[in-house]
């Protein structure tokens, strides 16, 4: 007795069907005791009372609802059944056992035969309290199952968020349907709500015995979200229940393959061996060009590993695309554009670095740079840029002309990136040509070159020089003047136009 009082009070208060099976188990007493009384009155000749005691030992079995009441405790519902229904084979006009089963058929998503055990159970001659339950669930039954139906409509129209509305309703119901889950967690993909869609479907696999197909969409969704990790954890246990499940182990060994392929090219990063490292990320890009992630992944690190300034670019860009505002890629094509001396470039990317980390001191140093590095460019050298000497005649200069036109023309190049930059030179060297094919303009195309010093006035003799002045003169206010030594020719010039 003292062992029953125990168990009756560990018994949660949210089953007070448990409660009442219990107490009528007790009452009942164990077969054991019914069978040793009714023997013992047997011998004693007292037949009527050894009769009762052998009716209670025979229809009063109720050790395995003993047990289900002690996995329901534990919220083990699939395990609480069987026992149920042994239970109620046993003595069928148990209103307590079946109205509990009934209630475990509904959680579950068996409606038909929550409501079978419902029906019958308003036939037995329940109590009060238990018919009032009974009806509620039956009422409720038929509302989940109309709306069951309707949310397979929705989903059969690809309505998915009004079917996962609905089957939010169902599920409250329905706490361990597994099929309602699935139908859900499939909604949640359609809908891009792949954490949703986790969380149905971890449940799923646990509510369906041998759930290989949850495993397997498990692997697959974390796959596809760039989690390698998780989705050969979740792709082992579905090989755990069937070892030559095809489209488990065929995305074990491709996420394998991947993992493995990542994991050296961070290790030969480490061993800063930045080539090879480049060579396995462009593989894994190779492996799996389906999933983004994977090949971001792949782009961003390989912007990082010292590829070729212009290549770095549209590597950059690429994942810059997709993730603008990320610091450690904007910086990685800072550096990239000052390599390819597009200085304004590079400050804009370094800024807009700045804006999320104000405090780098990469950003800051590599602005600064770019910036002095912009100045100094803004200084042409036009033969230079044309690859001639300074004394050639105006036919070399056009051979160099032609020549560079034809390696630089935008239309030579596809590359969005290639293409911009080509278009930037194919203006240089045609400015490059127009100054240094002109007497007038030629001496002036060569500001980089002059060496200034203060002296006293100068006569301006040669037309040449003229026309260099009439030019410097249009953008200078200033009147101090002073020398400029050009190729041994001087002339005046206002400072303003150092």
């Amino acid at each position: 007795v003292f062992i029953f009082a125990v168990v009756f009070s560990y018994l949660p208060s949210c089953f007070p069907i448990c409660r009442r099976v219990f107490l009528f188990a007790v009452v009942y007493g164990s077969v054991d005791s019914h069978m040793l009384m009714g023997k013992k009155l047997l011998d004693a000749g007292q037949l009527a009372d050894a009769l009762s005691h052998f009716h209670a030992a025979v229809e009063g079995n109720l050790t395995q609802n003993l047990r289900a009441i002690v996995f329901l405790a534990m919220r083990k519902s699939k395990s609480a059944l069987p026992d149920l229904s042994r239970a109620i084979e046993l003595k069928p006009d148990f209103t307590s056992a079946r109205l509990q089963r009934g209630n475990l058929h509904l959680k579950q998503g068996r409606l038909d035969e929550a409501k079978r055990d419902l029906k019958k159970l308003l036939k037995s001659n329940p109590s009060a309290e238990e018919m009032r339950e009974a009806q509620s669930l039956l009422t409720k039954s038929d509302e989940i199952v109309r709306l069951v139906a309707q949310a397979r409509v929705s989903f059969w129209r690809r309505d998915y968020e009004t079917a996962a509305a609905q089957l939010n309703t169902v599920i409250e119901t329905c706490v361990w349907d597994a099929t309602s889950r699935e139908i859900r967690a499939e909604c949640f993909i359609q809908m891009e709500e792949m954490g949703k869609a986790i969380g149905d479907l971890k449940a799923a696999s646990k509510l369906k015995s041998d759930n290989t197909q949850a495993f397997y969409q498990l692997a697959t969704i974390y796959y596809n979200l760039g989690d390698h990790e998780m989705s050969l954890i979740e792709v082992r246990e579905c090989l755990k229940l069937d070892p030559d499940h095809k489209h488990c182990y065929s995305h074990y060994q491709q996420a394998k393959k991947l993992k493995n392929h990542i994991q050296s090219a961070e290790e030969l990063i480490r061993e800063q061996r930045y080539t090879d490292a480049v060579r396995k990320y462009e593989a894994v890009m190779k492996i799996e060009p389906n999933v983004r992630h994977f090949s971001l992944l792949a782009k961003e690190r390989m912007c990082h590993q010292g590829q070729q300034a212009g290549r770095a670019v549209s590597v950059c860009g690429e994942v810059l695309q997709a993730d603008p505002e990320n610091v450690s890629v904007l910086k990685d094509r800072a550096e990239a554009y000052v390599q390819e001396e597009e200085y304004e470039e590079a400050i804009k990317d370094y800024e807009t670095a700045a804006k999320h980390s104000e405090n780098d001191p990469r950003i800051k140093e590599g602005l600064k740079r770019a910036q002095r590095l912009l100045k100094e460019s803004q200084k042409r050298d036009y033969y230079e840029i044309l690859g001639v000497k300074r004394t050639a005649q105006k036919n070399d200069i056009m051979k160099a002309y032609r020549r560079l036109a034809q390696q630089l023309h935008p239309d030579m190049f596809q590359d969005p990136y290639k293409k911009k930059k080509a278009e930037k030179k194919f203006i240089e060297i045609a400015l490059a040509k127009e100054v240094l094919t002109d007497p007038g303009k030629r001496f002036c195309g060569l500001e980089s070159q002059w060496e200034v010093v203060v002296v006293a006035s100068h006569p301006v003799n040669t037309r040449a020089q003229r026309g260099c002045w009439e030019q410097l003169t249009t953008c200078c206010f200033e009147q101090p003047e002073t020398f400029i030594i050009l190729q041994g020719i001087s002339f005046v010039v206002p400072t303003a136009c150092n």
